[in-house]
């Protein structure tokens, strides 16, 4: 009978030490996964500052390229920082699908306007076709973007590993007692399948 209650006790005290052990592991493990969601948002914000930083300072370069491409140039710098600052130093934990779309819109728009400037640039001046500087700035636009691409895209990939683990059984059960939440991801704005057009 001793021989049974010591048994039924360390049955007992294993499964206690199991449970304990993977509410532990799960846990730890929704933390990494919510750390590397905040950590590729802040690869995304850290893409738009970059593209807030370089592009007016490219622009600048440029413009003393030729005095004629001035007005241009400086419409091309203002209509990509000034639209991106709010895109830049959100806090992840702010995030939802309305402020990742109000995001993106801001986004499109910034580049949408540089475009147009660089469009109406094209126009007015066709030699800045053949232009090396202009060429260089039309790379480091093209190259600006892929990157907040890539970053976008990382960070839908840690969304997703996130919301997965938050959401499998039984991971799903300790995620809502400690308040781990599955988050939106960026997706694509309505329209956005068409390709812009861009004149030379």
């Amino acid at each position: 009978m001793k021989g049974t209650r010591n048994l039924t006790v360390l049955i007992i005290l294993g499964i206690v030490l199991i449970l304990g052990v993977w509410s532990c592991s799960g846990y730890n493990g929704l933390v990494k996964q919510d750390e590397t969601v905040k950590n590729k948002w802040n690869d995304v914000q850290s893409s738009y500052q970059r593209r807030g930083d370089l592009i007016p300072n490219l622009v600048a370069t440029v413009k003393g390229a030729a005095e004629f491409e001035k007005e241009t140039y400086t419409q091309v710098a203002l209509a990509r920082a000034g639209q991106l600052k709010q895109a830049v130093n959100v806090p992840v934990d702010s995030l939802n699908t309305q402020r990742m779309q109000e995001i993106q819109k801001t986004s499109k728009e910034a580049m949408d306007a540089t475009r147009a400037a660089i469009n109406i640039a094209v126009e007015r001046y066709p030699d800045l076709k053949a232009t090396g500087n202009f060429s260089n700035l039309q790379a480091q636009l093209e190259g600006t973007e892929n990157r907040i691409n890539v970053a976008r895209n990382d960070f839908n990939a840690a969304i997703n590993t996130y919301n997965t683990k938050v959401r499998s059984f039984p991971t799903n059960i300790f995620a809502g007692i400690m308040g781990f939440k599955a988050r939106p991801g960026f997706a694509a704005e309505a329209g956005s399948e068409k390709a812009p057009e861009v004149k030379f």
